[in-house]
């Protein structure tokens, strides 16, 4: 009886632990996947003339 309170308490304890873990994986992929965003319209951008840089006549 003393092991299953001991498991069961255990357990209810790691439910609010995977909330935090779930949300920190989450928010590390959206800061990836941003980071990629930016570096690939940077490249683009660079690749890419706009026009920004022809001359007055």
């Amino acid at each position: 009886m003393t092991r299953l309170l001991a498991v069961s308490f255990l357990f209810c304890l790691s439910l609010p632990l995977g909330g935090c873990i779930v949300g920190t994986a989450v928010s590390v992929a959206g800061d990836v996947a941003e980071g990629a965003v930016n570096t690939t319209g940077a490249v683009v951008g660079a690749v890419i003339p706009d026009g920004d840089d022809d001359k007055d006549d």
